[in-house]
């Protein structure tokens, strides 16, 4: 029996630091991005894998499209990813985020920021139960052709919260 605990503990924490399974965003049946989260560290850090020709955009999106429309009016603003966190986990500092590509049309006053191929959001988190927590996703991935509107929950066991950092945090950027 004490065998057996030691082995399931010494899984456990091999579990620690692991990515969960991937959650799939399809319009129909087509690939559009996949998320998947795991903590590293003390972070919750969720990766976005973008299918070719689909991206997402920021969550600063909305401020930044501000910023440069100073004051004026724009045909429209694309959906900035959210991250809501729930179930034993909460934030405990702002989002960083892979920087975004400037995917703009200026000459349409259209301001927008968004991430193709893989990107990477990362916050500071504490544990306040025993889980599993919840992450919540919405945003919008689009082509040039199509949007999707993403409403996704990633579901995270948070065992492993004392784990190492993994990730290269300053290769990640602020949201606004």
């Amino acid at each position: 029996m004490k065998m057996l605990l030691l082995v399931l503990a010494a899984a456990g924490a091999a579990l620690a630091g692991d990515w969960t399974k991937p959650v799939e965003v399809r319009h129909e049946t087509t690939l559009c991005v996949t998320y998947r989260a795991k903590l590293s560290g003390g972070y919750l850090v969720i990766e976005a894998a973008h299918s070719k020709p689909w991206h997402t955009y920021a969550i600063d999106n909305k401020v930044r499209a501000a910023e440069k429309l100073a004051g004026k009016k724009s045909l429209g603003i694309d959906q900035p990813t959210a991250i809501t966190v729930s179930g034993g986990l909460e934030v405990a500092g702002g989002w960083l985020q892979t920087p975004p590509k400037d995917l703009s049309k200026p000459e349409l006053r259209w301001f927008t920021w968004g991430f193709e191929g893989q990107s990477l959001f990362a916050a500071k988190v504490r544990k306040t139960g025993p889980g599993p927590a919840k992450i919540g996703l919405r945003g919008q991935a689009c082509t040039e052709a199509n949007c999707k509107n993403i409403d996704a929950e990633i579901e995270l066991p948070l065992s492993g919260m004392a784990g190492a950092l993994d990730v290269d945090l300053k290769a990640l950027i602020p949201a606004k």
